[in-house]
């Protein structure tokens, strides 16, 4: 017996959901790995619970690992995670040493106490260190590592220059300072490679403190000049131009776009906050929406063309909402049960998972799907839409000055 062929309808499914190969063509908005990694980092924001956070900073990790490539921004995100990890073991050193406010009753270990002035009362240094305030450092720790965590999955994923290619025509002006900020991190990276790989090859150690003094230097001044370099050739070409507006406009702008940022920093305020959601929610909203309007309309005093510009298609817009259904969801649970999400630590009791924020959060997921595949190798030839295979902006891959064509034309020259 042989098989009845599958419907038409599973066929048309099946092949909707399968996940090309990245190019040029169908390759995701750098805004769309934004606001999946903004997602989580607001649903890591709403809990405390270990679990949940372990669970958000695996979901970041298994897409960053599926879907990121091997240009030098996506070796960004095992720099993030260590600064997570520092991040938690210096909130529990600052607890064991400058003490809490949270009360226990299982003594972990006592340290001789600095007698403070009568000023600086509710601080002190050293004394008892309890379970408590111990777990109470880890959970708080847990939470600002994840949220940089989920920012360090962006820039792994997100091209800095396709980001910039978003950018509202108002904030064009800008652009220089924003390509500075936007380069630095990623030149660093590659920098911090090429060194290590230099001193390895020289027979030279690659870890460790002296190693750390000696490379720290040229790589911050490495990644600067390069990140300078860039914004120097922007402005050169005429990057910021802007057109005569009427006064009313440019008043009208500023009012809309200030008043609408104000809004979003409040809303945002009020979603971070602890007794806040109901009314942070409205503003947030409000404030975006006023923004876009200013952003839109001081768009006018832009004279430029957009080279290729991105388009969001229907797996960028599923990459995007499956971050704002993580945040929704989170946000929702915490309003419902408060409890599962922020788990007390007095008394000290276990934290539970909760069953459908945690499913909840699986939705992330989703860009390890429907995001398409990055090329196998990065530098092959192979046009990507990452920059893999064609010449850097950053001036490598370019034939320089003092290169080899001109050592070749010299070369030509004494023959």
């Amino acid at each position: 017996m042989t098989a009845s062929p599958a419907p038409a309808s599973a066929r048309l499914l099946r092949r909707a959901l399968h996940a090309p190969e990245a190019d040029r063509g169908n390759a995701l908005p750098a805004g769309a790995w934004w606001l999946w990694a903004l997602g989580l980092a607001t649903a890591a924001s709403r809990t405390t619970n270990p679990l949940l956070l372990g669970l958000l900073v695996g979901v970041a990790g298994y897409v960053v690992a599926a879907r990121r490539t091997d240009a030098p921004w996506a070796r960004s995100y095992g720099a993030f995670v260590k600064l997570g990890l520092f991040v938690v073991a210096l909130r529990l050193l600052f607890s064991v040493f400058l003490g809490s406010s949270i009360p226990g009753s299982h003594t972990v270990f006592v340290l001789p106490e600095l007698p403070l002035p009568d000023w600086a009362q509710g601080v002190r240094i050293g004394g008892r260190v309890t379970a408590e305030q111990l777990v109470f450092s880890l959970y708080e720790g847990m939470k600002l590592a994840a949220l940089l965590i989920c920012v360090g999955a962006a820039n792994a994923l997100a091209n800095p220059a396709r980001l910039l290619k978003s950018l509202p025509g108002a904030l064009y002006e800008a652009g220089v300072a924003v390509v500075v900020a936007m380069t630095f991190a990623p030149n660093m990276v590659a920098d911090v490679v090429r060194l290590r790989t230099a001193r390895r090859l020289r027979g030279r150690p690659t870890g460790g403190v002296r190693a750390v003094a000696q490379i720290g230097l040229p790589v911050l001044e490495g990644a600067l000049e390069r990140s300078v370099a860039v914004a120097a050739s922007m402005d050169a070409r005429g990057y910021g131009r802007t057109a005569q507006v009427p006064a009313a406009v440019r008043h009208t702008t500023n009012v809309l776009t200030l008043g609408g940022l104000l809004g979003v920093c409040a809303g945002t305020y009020g979603l971070l906050a602890a007794q806040g959601a109901v009314y942070g929610l409205p503003l947030l909203l409000a404030g975006l929406v006023t923004a876009m309007a200013g952003l839109r309309l001081g768009g006018r005093r832009s004279v430029r063309t957009r080279y290729r510009p991105d388009r969001w298609g229907v797996r960028a817009w599923l990459v995007a909402c499956s971050g704002a259904v993580v945040a929704a969801a989170m946000i929702w649970a915490g309003a419902v049960d408060p409890d599962a999400m922020r788990p007390g630590v007095v008394p000290l009791t276990a934290p539970v998972l909760p069953l459908w924020p945690a499913a909840a959060v699986l939705v992330g997921l989703l860009p390890a799907l429907v995001a398409p595949v990055p090329p196998s190798s990065y530098g092959t030839g192979k046009p990507s839409s990452y920059g893999a295979g064609k010449p850097s902006s950053y001036g490598a891959g370019k034939p320089s000055a003092h290169g080899t064509g001109k050592q070749a034309r010299i070369g030509k020259e004494q023959a």
